[in-house]
């Protein structure tokens, strides 16, 4: 289907791809992943035509269509219907025709290829495929200028959706859907029956849709065989065995050096020398592995509250005069909650995390706020609200004027901000690095309370995963709204549900949740597994039971995440202990008390991971 040969691409005098060549087979899906600023998008730019390489050769399947998600919103007065049946221009051009064309073989040459590309069963195509993204019956025959732009761009991708080319290019298409969203989209391209290409940072869309990882590093171009888990394993696997070699001709090459130096001047030496001398120039050096370092975030520790850090009773809260977003809200937030919050985009989770924020008045109830209580909430406006011309270092002296340079300069490098990339503005920044500098003036005030608003739509794999370790060790609550399976499953201990105006606690974990949004909110199995149907009584016995079984299991799995958090906790303990140790700082007596609490620390970490694995065991054995 494609094939890209010795491709080499420059921006502004930087190489971006040298010499790249990668083959992808016809009906391949390929997840494309890398650092941010590889040159991923770049990639998708140059095989959909849309820049010019400076070097190398792109070429698809002769006649393939090729298509990509288009990067600016539509927008106009015609319906989301007319405007994603529209994308089929062919489709369009025909109907078009059929409405005047006289001679009947013409007519007849039209209404079968309008038969052969099911151009009237297209309208029930777009219906499924605008549903699926999270639009109504009602709202399919809306303007599009009655939409949001993040609203418009679900359009986009369901013109693209919709066309359905033999080479569909995406990039990052999860970026403006909700979890549900996600869920439907994942679906979606796993049963996508032409080639595939996707960019995305996205882990569990990558297992479940990529069959093969498209590695973009070091301006060059890998392929990998398997999803996103696969290509992990396999390309740390390759990385320490290229380090071994490289160790073993360097071995190599020093004792043949030694023996070159050792022997040259003699004689009888002389020619054995000079052979390994040769030997050496012809040893081709194997590079060593130079990976890209990933960013370890750190959150700051805020001092301890009582709890309930937050409580509400009976509480409302919406809008101006207007109706009530949400109602009848009894909801408790301790600080060592980790929270999720499901449901639709449109049902009231930005409402929500705005109220638990304090940026909404409760408007009936009570609402119950530790006075000590700080929150940091992070929203996408806030990347969009940074001053353009300013630097990550001025954004952070600004937010408190009266530290230290140095002090300063410490609370951005925690996030990824070292020296000179300190002094970038942040128009010049990238996506993700907006994003980090967003989060970290959020962590710099210390808050009790993290609300993250989908955190990671900019952030490259391992930054996500250095945001969950980072997330698991900070001892305050977390409430996050996000369509990262991956951050939800590794961070939150329960699920809220929000839907039909209230907020309850969903009794399940993700794979449950998942179902529950691919049944279109059918639960439990319609037949026994002899395909005999259930009456009405069986199905709600079923439901029942599994509900049981995941109120069962939610302790468990909570014991199991505090139980790593506390092996966490004292294993960074211990390290800063065994760092002091190794400086020798104080006197003998304070060094005394530093081996002793080492002890301590040794017999409550050994303590705690015993606890921490039979709270696993537990889990996995309720579990089946």
């Amino acid at each position: 289907m494609l094939r890209i040969d010795d491709l080499t691409y420059r921006i502004a005098g930087r190489t971006v791809l040298e010499g790249a060549t990668v083959h992808v087979p016809a009906g391949h899906k390929v997840g494309v992943v890398g650092r941010n600023g590889a040159g991923k998008t770049t990639l998708l730019r140059l095989i959909g035509g849309e820049a010019q390489a400076d070097g190398g050769d792109i070429r698809a399947r002769r006649g393939a269509r090729i298509a990509t998600l288009a990067q600016e919103a539509p927008g106009g007065s015609q319906s989301l219907t007319e405007c994603v049946l529209a994308a089929d221009e062919e489709r369009s051009v025909l109907l078009a025709e059929a409405e005047t064309a006289e001679d009947p073989t013409r007519i007849a040459e039209i209404h079968q290829r309008l038969a052969d590309i099911d151009a009237h069963g297209a309208p029930a195509r777009t219906a499924r495929i605008l549903a699926g993204l999270g639009f109504s019956a009602e709202a399919q025959e809306r303007p599009l200028d009655e939409f949001s732009g993040g609203w418009r761009m679900r359009v986009a991708l369901a013109r693209v959706l919709f066309v359905a080319p033999d080479l569909l290019l995406l990039d990052e298409p999860t970026n403006y859907l909700d979890l549900e969203g996600a869920i439907w989209l994942e679906g979606f391209l796993a049963r996508y029956p032409y080639t595939l290409m996707i960019v995305s940072h996205d882990r569990v869309m990558l297992n479940k849709v990529a069959d093969s990882i498209l590695h973009v590093e070091n301006q060059g171009l890998r392929l990998y065989r398997g999803g996103y888990d696969q290509f992990e394993a396999e390309r740390r696997q390759r990385l320490e065995l290229q380090e071994k070699a490289r160790n073993k001709q360097e071995a190599q090459r020093k004792r043949m050096q030694a023996f070159v130096d050792r022997f040259r001047a003699q004689a009888t030496k002389a020619r054995q020398a000079q052979s390994r001398l040769k030997m050496l120039e012809r040893l081709t050096p194997i590079a060593a592995v130079m990976e890209d370092r990933a960013i370890d975030l750190v959150l700051p520790e805020p001092e301890p509250l009582a709890p309930p850090i937050l409580a509400l009773d009976g509480v409302a809260v919406g809008y101006g005069a207007g109706p009530p977003v949400l109602s009848g809200l009894d909801l408790r937030l301790d600080m060592d909650d980790r929270v999720a919050l499901l449901g639709r985009n449109g049902n009231g989770k930005t409402t929500l995390a705005r109220l638990l924020a304090g940026e909404l008045p409760a408007g009936a109830g009570k609402l119950h706020r530790t006075s000590k209580l700080r929150v940091g909430h992070f929203a996408q406006h806030q990347i969009d609200a940074l001053d353009p011309e300013a630097t990550a270092y001025q954004h952070m002296a600004r937010r408190f004027p009266d530290l230290p340079e140095a002090q300063v300069r410490a609370r951005i490098g925690a996030f990824g901000f070292a020296q000179d990339q300190a002094n970038v503005v942040a128009e010049a920044l990238s996506g993700g690095e907006r994003a980090r500098l967003v989060l970290a003036l959020i962590a710099a005030e210390r808050p009790h309370l993290l609300i993250l608003d989908e955190p990671t739509n900019h952030l490259d794999v391992d930054t996500r995963q250095s945001l969950i370790q980072a997330l698991n060790a900070f001892p305050g609550g977390v409430v996050l709204i996000s369509h990262d399976r991956h951050l939800v499953e590794l961070v939150a201990d329960r699920l809220w549900l929000v839907a039909d105006g209230g907020v309850r606690s969903f009794d399940g974990d993700m794979a449950d949740y998942r179902a529950l949004v691919l049944s279109e909110g059918r639960s439990g199995p319609t037949t026994d597994g002899n395909g005999t149907p259930l009456s009405s009584d069986e199905r709600k016995q079923a439901r029942r039971r599994r509900a049981e079984k995941r109120r069962d299991l939610a302790p468990l799995r909570i014991a199991a995440r505090t139980a790593e958090r506390e092996v966490d906790r004292l294993s960074r303990e211990k390290a800063t202990l065994e760092a002091e140790l190794a400086r020798g700082a104080g006197d003998g007596e304070a060094m005394a008390t530093r081996y002793k609490r080492l002890a301590e620390l040794d017999a409550a970490l050994a303590a705690a991971e015993t606890h921490w694995l039979a709270a696993e065991e537990a889990v996995q054995e309720a579990t089946g």
